[in-house]
């Protein structure tokens, strides 16, 4: 079993990569150079079985080898060729000359990285509009902001740097309005609130995020919540961001002890759980750069969760 996303990797070592190095079967499942593999084991960005691992370190058939991608590793990774154009079928919700809105899938990841070439968002953008090509970061062109891999819903692309540079500052200003529809173990303390704690990765599990002081490498971080449902042991929230940190609402959440019912990494092992983790970008607002226009977007739940969500509010009211 291999899973990759934006934040790192977590491979479970197949028969075929038994009796390899650790640093030799990293370079063949990434695709990164060997040299920068040892490099980032050196740096204690790779574990074997929640251990310290060792670039000469022999692996066994069904051990765990987790490493988290640093930036430094993704840029290696992507310095070369620029992303590839890939037609897959993207749900478009609105597009003119400047930007474009999209309703994301589950199970996509949002750019190239380690381990993860192609069949990502911006390769297919590249088919559909290759204009995109070189606006912002090279590797991530048009990108302004991102959605993990299992997290659906809407995302801003922008088609000139112009566009880009615009959209990027309402982030940075925190005018541009992102809401989540996420679903929670237990009963929120209270029916809204915000959760303020400052988030960077976790010193100990580097394939995770978590609450770290500001001193400690921690960045700052604000997350709105209101509770719409509660029955069953379980809450609907709607959830808004003040802030952009990697995996934020699944940190915070996990931390006031409401993780996110079905996620992976910050959650808990219940049942019954959805087919994926429970959290949806359904809402968003910004300021169209060009025309002025204040633009307002809504995506329903996607079928998977949404027939969860009925099943759940099923059994809630027998």
């Amino acid at each position: 079993m291999q899973q990759n996303d934006l934040n790192g990797l977590d491979l479970v070592v197949p028969d075929d990569l038994a009796g390899q190095r650790l640093d030799r079967a990293l370079a063949s499942v990434t695709g990164l150079s060997r040299t920068r593999i040892q490099e980032a084991i050196k740096g204690g960005s790779a574990q074997v079985d929640g251990k310290p691992a060792r670039a000469s370190q022999i692996l066994e058939a069904g051990q765990r080898v987790t490493m988290a991608w640093e930036a430094t590793m993704v840029a290696s990774s992507l310095a070369g060729e620029a992303p590839a154009a890939d037609a897959i079928p993207l749900p478009i919700l609105y597009e003119d000359d400047s930007l474009l809105v999209v309703d994301k899938p589950a199970g996509m990841v949002t750019h190239p990285a380690p381990g993860h070439s192609s069949g990502t968002l911006v390769n297919a953008l590249l088919a559909h509009a290759p204009e995109l090509a070189g606006v912002g970061d090279r590797a991530r062109p048009g990108i302004v902001h991102r959605l993990d891999k299992d997290t659906s819903g809407l995302l801003v692309v922008a088609k000139d740097p112009a566009t880009h540079a615009a959209l990027a500052q309402q982030m940075k200003d925190r005018a541009m309005v992102k809401r989540y529809l996420a679903l929670v173990e237990g009963a929120m303390p209270t029916a809204e609130g915000v959760i303020d704690a400052p988030i960077g990765r976790d010193p100990r599990q580097r394939l995770r995020m978590g609450l770290l002081s500001v001193a400690s490498g921690g960045r700052e971080a604000r997350t709105r919540f209101r509770t719409l449902e509660e029955h069953g042991g379980r809450s609907l929230l709607e959830v808004q961001l003040e802030t952009g940190r990697t995996h934020q609402i699944r940190v915070h959440l996990a931390a006031v002890h409401h993780p996110v019912v079905g996620d992976p990494v910050y959650g808990r092992a219940q049942r019954p759980l959805p087919p994926r983790q429970f959290l949806h970008a359904a809402h968003l607002e910004f300021r169209h750069p060009t025309t002025g226009e204040w633009l307002t977007f809504d995506a329903p739940l996607p079928d998977d969760l949404a027939a969860f969500l009925a099943t759940w509010r099923a059994g809630s009211a027998q």
